[in-house]
């Protein structure tokens, strides 16, 4: 049998949630793939002027303008709608212009399966990369809001996502075992790709030294500012730092997008920390480097719930690759990708969380040696590298698979030709 070298060569990545290349994931995955002789083409939201189109690191990149969820779950159900509207005209237009034979798809939001779904029918095949666990991050953002009916539909899309994808990607083994129990997944079509840093992208660089002179000591956090992702846990602590244990010689930033529905500059200025707390929104990735470099410490404040408790963080691992101490609640994913470099407390206790700051803070050396353990933890297993060989494991399995489909189709279709016409001397 004669399979097609080229079969599957050509990628659509989708995403949403985020932008490209600030999403270091996806970044990692594209660029990889590329680096591997694919043909990479990403669909995400522009921001702040992006292109339509561009050519970033060997990926083509095709983006549609970006529109906030507003409040609540009708603003969610806005922002989804019309992004999956707007991903799959996109999606027509490279269909067109370069053609694409996988669809990779990045969680959240699942509804990218319905796009999926169509291309299916042209012989596309479907990668659906795990990021979050769509029905767990809405319990986390919506708290007693939250409608079992809804849950209940997103379970309905993320078990549709695993069960018509040829090959799922989880990021590690609590999602492995979700896609397993509730999806429904053989274990072999399961392989778990982590987060990881890429240490040629993000490294130690020059501080800032307008942050370094705001106070002696800085915090540093990045990421997104959504309801799970507990900044108003941090607020709360950084008050008590203030206000109860009386440290007003630090400053701390805050780097990344914000959810509105969150209020984090009303909780803000209603705790009285308008002088202590400065939230960048989304800045250069250069900036971001040059504010973490400077950071003394790092701190993931996501709280303890069902969806957190499943989480690699990214955040984590880049704090470890700027050799960072962190300060982060004592969750099961955090202490797996971590270990010594954080200093884990008491999951959602505030309180606790300030005095491991000042504990830190006291303490230079301590923080010199959970950096240097850290950055040696990602080197040894954590760093994109070591992911890899798994990613493109994955593409081996469905580019082969694709190939030998579309060969068998081919033969079957020369043999029916014979059948029906055995004057024509067919493939001399």
């Amino acid at each position: 049998m004669i399979v097609n070298s080229a079969a599957g060569k050509r990628v659509l990545m989708l995403l949403e949630n985020s932008l490209y290349p600030h999403d270091s994931r996806v970044h990692a995955e594209a660029t990889t793939l590329a680096g591997a002789g694919y043909q990479v083409t990403v669909i995400t939201p522009a921001y702040r002027g992006q292109r339509f189109h561009e050519v970033l690191d060997g990926v083509r990149v095709y983006r549609f303008p970006f529109r906030t969820s507003g409040r609540g779950f009708l603003g969610y159900l806005w922002e989804y709608g019309y992004s999956m509207v707007a991903t799959f005209v996109v999606s027509l237009i490279v269909f067109a212009r370069h053609g694409f034979d996988v669809i990779h798809a990045n969680n959240p939001p699942d509804l990218f399966v319905l796009v999926a779904a169509f291309y299916k029918l042209f012989g596309v095949r479907f990668v659906f990369d795990h990021h979050d666990l769509s029905p767990e991050m809405y319990e986390a953002r919506f708290g007693r809001r939250a409608r079992r009916s809804i849950y209940q539909a997103l379970v309905f899309f993320e078990k549709l996502s695993c069960r018509l994808a040829d090959h799922v990607i989880a990021t590690n083994e609590s999602y492995k075992a979700i896609e397993m129990q509730r999806g429904g997944v053989s274990e072999q079509r399961i392989t778990i790709v982590r987060n990881g840093p890429d240490l040629d992208r993000i490294r130690p660089v020059d501080p800032d030294a307008d942050l370094r002179r705001r106070g002696r000591t800085i915090i540093g956090y990045m990421g997104a500012m959504a309801t799970q992702d507990g900044v108003d846990y941090l607020l709360r602590a950084i008050w008590h730092l203030v206000y109860d244990l009386r440290r007003t010689d630090f400053f701390c930033v805050l780097i990344g997008p914000e959810d509105p529905a969150v209020g984090l500059e009303a909780l803000t200025i209603k705790l009285g920390l308008q002088d202590y707390v400065w939230r960048t929104g989304y800045i250069p990735f250069a900036d971001l480097l040059r504010y973490l470099s400077t950071a003394d410490i790092c701190v993931d404040p996501d709280p303890s719930n069902p969806f957190n408790d499943r989480c690699t963080m990214t955040k984590m691992m880049v704090y470890m690759a700027l050799e960072k101490p962190i300060v982060a609640f004592d969750l099961p994913e955090h202490r797996f990708s971590a270990q010594g470099s954080a200093l884990y407390v008491k999951p959602n206790d505030e309180l606790e969380f300030a005095r491991a700051l000042v504990e830190l803070m006291d303490d230079p050396d301590r923080r010199k040696a959970m950096g240097r353990f850290g950055r040696q933890r990602v080197e040894s297993a954590l760093t994109w590298s070591h992911s890899v060989p798994f990613l493109l494991d994955v593409y081996k399995k469905v580019t082969t698979n694709a190939a030998v489909a579309a060969d068998e189709i081919s033969t079957e279709s020369v043999q029916t030709r014979r059948r029906e016409h055995p004057e024509i001397v067919i493939g001399k």
